[in-house]
């Protein structure tokens, strides 16, 4: 764990004199696929153009992560006044990028409090925040909501638990099936999707899983009362809905993440502003910001260990304690458990997903 350094004044450790008169003389931040109401960037934006007069210019605010590369290969012949400075872009893309040399090589202040396992060893990308894989509970439907993988196999949860969509297709939902792998004993790789695959065939003879694809409207309708999906998206569901009451809980096994990455780009028009606009996310207020908005900054651990977090922040989120033992699975364990799942789903669970 990182010493006093990355607690300093904000957290700012190379929020320096000199770089932050080089982005003002710049005057502008290009940023792109950033939507307000997702990951509290919308306040984010707003405090960092207020702290240091530097103008936020913002496009294509729902842009994914290939059409952010897209825009950055765009920029290489003629990096116009709206070409992207900076990108936030899925995991899976980080390297892809890298290796077309789409991005410059930056390490912020606090980089010792980055977890190698996401972040590039040269700085050319970043974790930023994540998602854990958590139940979303219809707590009108559910009186004792389930704490852990195996008591979703209980006689209570009977026709009620529901993946976010087909394993063998999202993402999300693989996942999903990892984690359920790792917690009932699987092995990182084709391991845990095989555990999770027996998993999920005993949930479907017990007759407790729904070939339902959940979201927030089969939720609140009773259709799906509990749908295994990410954190950040049960808790927006829970700030924006009235009715019915839902809470989220993080298992206490097979705590699965992933986390999207920043990245400046190789052609960035401002790129002083771009690296301050870096130090500022991974200062301490910077990742408040990302947990005010209910996605869990690369740096909470950080934040944790030093007492960092309000209690009034500290309230609207699951317990502290439930993200100790995240794991954040590579790219290619996570790509041997998909092969398995997508081969052996409908044999195995014999139960498709619509």
């Amino acid at each position: 764990m990182a010493g006093p350094m990355a607690v300093a004044a904000n957290g700012a450790s190379a929020q320096t004199y000199e770089l932050i008169q080089a982005a003002k003389e710049e005057g502008k931040l290009n940023v792109i696929a950033l939507p307000h109401d997702w990951c509290g960037y919308g306040d984010l934006i707003e405090r960092f153009e207020k702290r240091y007069g530097i103008e936020v210019n913002e496009t294509a605010p729902d842009a994914s992560s290939a059409e952010q590369l897209d825009a950055i290969r765009a920029s290489a012949e003629d990096a116009g006044p709206d070409a992207p400075d900076v990108v936030d872009i899925g995991l899976s893309f980080a390297d892809v990028a890298r290796d077309e040399d789409l991005l410059q090589p930056y390490k912020v202040g606090p980089w010792d409090t980055i977890p190698e396992a996401v972040k590039d060893p040269d700085g050319y990308w970043y974790g930023d925040y994540y998602g854990v894989i958590a139940f979303e509970i219809n707590a009108d439907k559910i009186e004792q909501p389930p704490e852990d993988w195996e008591d979703l196999l209980d006689d209570a949860y009977r026709g009620a638990v529901a993946l976010a969509g087909d394993p063998r297709s999202s993402a999300q939902a693989a996942l999903s099936v990892y984690a359920a792998g790792l917690a009932t004993g699987g092995e990182p790789g084709a391991a845990a999707g095989e555990a999770g695959l027996a998993f999920f065939a005993d949930l479907n003879a017990a007759g407790n899983f729904v070939p339902t694809a959940g979201n927030a409207a089969t939720l609140t309708e009773g259709e799906t009362p509990i749908v295994i999906r990410w954190d950040y998206a049960g808790l927006a569901d829970r700030d924006t809905t009235e009715e019915p009451a839902i809470t989220v809980v993080v298992p206490k096994n097979g705590v699965v993440a992933r986390p999207f990455v920043q990245a400046i780009s190789a052609h960035a028009p401002n790129p002083n502003a771009a690296k301050l606009w870096m130090e500022y996310l991974y200062s301490n207020e910077g990742q408040l910001g990302w947990l005010k908005g209910n996605c869990h900054p690369i740096r909470f651990d950080d934040l944790v260990a030093f007492d960092m977090i309000s209690a009034e922040v500290a309230a609207r989120l699951p317990p502290a304690d439930a993200y100790a033992n995240v794991v954040f699975p590579s790219l290619e364990d996570q790509a041997a458990a998909n092969a398995v799942i997508a081969e052996q789903w409908e044999e195995t669970v014999g139960a498709g997903v619509n």
